[in-house]
């Protein structure tokens, strides 16, 4: 996927999510605004609801106590008697002795006349004891209107009750007319937000990984397409040569000089060979893929390996004494695959001779740390960028270098010699100054 279309995606995944939270915004804030409106309206409901309450139960006391008085021939002044100490709890003031069952019938009577269809309590004062004795809670129905929650529980309520105490008040409770508070509908007016957030998080984290996944697909295409060009050119090379040189010997007659035969022939089998190391090397590391490594560990000598190394590069490729060795280690042995470690150390060399460019100086160390071997391999070379440092070791990769060819590979040499320092548990580190150098730096547990 190109860079433009990616920016085109990026933009369009944020215009959609300025949308959608555009969107969430205004129709929580229209619900949360008719909330308001229907609470305002309930509260307004339910005030005048308990102010109506209010006012019949205050007929209905006050009827209750009228009739007491004139069953009493008392000429009492029954202004201010009735009393509300809260919303649901009333009491009234008398001056005579009040029988609990003749006070049950009369608020029954007179509650239902003001159609006061609600569970009560009632309770009368006792001066003897100072507290007040409660009867029994009245329960209402439409089948039995107001009767006892309980038919085994007389209490205070029974007919036959004797009863000799002067009562100065009775009161009269509703359990079940309560107040609504404010505070608890915010609550359900404000949660709207939390769920809010929790849909943007969700959103970002769907829209992060998606472009996460785009960006690495972007990467790996362009990983892809430097492969193949890269392969396209190294395969390239060999086959034009090898073509070029049989060429050569099917157009003439070369038994007379058998040297510039030979020559020809040695040319094609050089070719050759690099042709069949090339593929040999991508299908190793396919097969790396596909299944477990499988390590054929026995006691290696690393300062050997380093050593034979050395002289098979400057042998065939490098002047001598470019590749200068400094053992500091006095423990070398390590246990390893001898064919894989060998073949580590000399993708490290190869490649510091491969960049070092003009300057070819090329300097292998050794030492121990905290029972590890380690091993640097310091060039002088083109150096790697810090943006491509944190890639060089993945499939495929090569550090950019446009139209330019004199740096031959597949990318494969770095995350094979990571995938092998890996499985004997070891690790490797790089560290490079662009323009100055680079330094691999590998450890490896010793025996």
């Amino acid at each position: 996927m190109k860079t433009k279309n990616i920016n085109v995606v990026i933009i369009l995944g944020i215009m959609s999510l300025a949308t959608i939270l555009f969107t969430q915004m205004v129709w929580i804030r229209k619900t949360i605004a008719i909330q308001e409106t229907n609470i305002a309206i309930q509260e307004k409901e339910d005030s005048l609801k308990l102010k109506q309450f209010s006012e019949q139960t205050h007929i209905a006391l006050r009827n209750v106590l009228e009739r007491i008085t004139n069953q009493h021939k008392d000429s009492v002044d029954l202004y201010g008697a009735v009393k509300q100490q809260s919303s649901n709890y009333f009491s009234v003031d008398i001056s005579e002795e009040l029988h609990p069952f003749y006070l049950e019938n009369l608020l029954k009577r007179e509650l239902y006349n003001e159609n006061i269809h609600e569970d009560f309590q009632y309770g009368i004062y006792d001066c003897f004891s100072d507290s007040i004795v409660f009867g029994n809670l009245i329960h209402f129905t439409k089948d039995s209107l107001y009767s006892p929650i309980s038919d085994t529980m007389l209490g205070i309520t029974s007919k036959n009750l004797k009863w000799k105490t002067d009562g100065h008040y009775f009161t009269v409770y509703f359990p079940n007319v309560v107040s609504k508070s404010i505070n608890a509908t915010n609550i359900d007016i404000y949660s709207p937000w939390i769920f809010v957030l929790i849909i943007v998080v969700i959103i970002l984290f769907f829209f992060g990984y998606t472009l996460t996944i785009i960006l690495k697909q972007k990467r790996l295409s362009e990983v892809k397409n430097d492969f193949i060009n890269n392969m396209t050119h190294e395969l390239k090379t060999p086959i034009s040569t090898i073509g070029l040189s049989s060429e050569m010997l099917l157009r003439n007659d070369f038994t007379q000089d058998p040297d510039r035969l030979k020559r020809y022939a040695e040319i094609i089998h050089k070719e050759n060979k690099r042709l069949e190391n090339q593929v040999e090397r991508v299908l190793n590391v396919a097969k790396l893929d596909k299944e477990k490594l499988v390590l054929k560990k026995t006691q290696v000598n690393l300062h050997e390996i380093i050593e034979e190394a050395k002289d098979i590069f400057e042998f065939n490729q490098v002047e001598e004494n470019t590749i200068e060795l400094e053992f500091s280690a006095d423990e070398y042995i390590v246990n390893a695959d001898q064919v894989h470690i060998t073949n580590v150390i000399y993708n490290l060399i190869d490649n510091a001779i491969k960049y070092s460019d003009k300057d070819l100086s090329i300097k292998i160390k050794t030492y121990n740390h905290k029972k590890m071997l380690f091993i640097e391999v310091e060039d002088h070379g083109l150096g790697i960028k810090k943006d491509d440092q944190r890639m060089i070791f993945d499939k495929f990769y090569r550090v950019p270098t446009g139209n330019i060819h004199n740096v031959k590979g597949f990318g494969l040499g770095l995350y094979y010699v990571k995938l092998i320092i890996e499985e004997h548990d070891g690790s490797i580190h790089v560290n490079s100054t662009y323009g100055k150098g680079t330094t691999f730096t590998l450890n490896l547990p010793l025996k």
